[in-house]
């Protein structure tokens, strides 16, 4: 079950961004430095291969009570017993990740508007990751900029904790939550940075 206080510093794995260290090295350090939440966002990887990762940072995450989110796959959720799913708009419909997965599971959805954000709460979400909210690397499209104003309307439009994801870092981690978001979610804010420990150090002490 989700607790408000796990979204505070979400950390997205993508090994493409780690500098070349291995994942289990690099979730374990980001919760060293605070991470409070780690998903496993792994894109373009053969299936066996996700499972295997994932369970070895799921090793890593129960022995420091973090709960693990799997981007995307459900079935690999389940089948390592992650606490959670995370759901973009074209993956599976929220509504049948939770009927799958129990009233205790964790499921996040992406949205870009309030109207997703919306639909997600009804159909079941327990939390959303708005975005992107700044320019990000990982964001091609401009379009899909929301930003701060994009942000404070999302978070306005559920009941459910939202966190804004994309382009966020040390300089404007406070500016997120000072728009309502319940945290933030990072990629290369911390596993692009020479020493990940104190990286999510910094970020935690922006967040207050």
């Amino acid at each position: 079950m989700l607790n408000i206080e796990d979204l505070k510093l979400y950390l997205c794995t993508d090994r493409g961004l780690s500098l070349g260290r291995p994942l289990v090295e690099t979730v374990e350090d980001a919760i060293a430095g605070g991470v409070t939440m780690v998903q496993i966002r792994e894109k373009d990887i053969p299936s066996r291969e996700f499972y295997d990762l994932a369970l070895q940072a799921l090793r890593v995450t129960r022995a420091h009570h973090i709960p693990l989110i799997i981007n995307d796959r459900l079935d690999i959720a389940l089948a390592i017993g992650a606490e959670g799913v995370h759901l973009g708009q074209s993956d599976l419909p929220c509504i049948e990740a939770r009927r799958v997965g129990g009233e205790d599971f964790i499921i996040g959805v992406s949205a870009h508007t309030p109207a997703e954000a919306v639909r997600a709460e009804r159909d079941g979400a327990d939390y959303i990751g708005a975005g992107a909210v700044f320019p990000t690397g990982s964001k091609a499209d401009v379009s899909a900029i929301i930003g701060l104003d994009g942000l404070k309307a999302a978070a306005a439009s559920v009941k459910i904790p939202v966190i804004g994801i994309g382009g966020i870092g040390p300089k404007n981690a406070a500016e997120v939550i000072a728009s309502g978001a319940a945290g933030i979610a990072v990629i290369s804010a911390i596993l692009s940075q020479p020493d990940i420990r104190e990286a999510a150090m910094i970020l935690r002490r922006c967040l207050g």
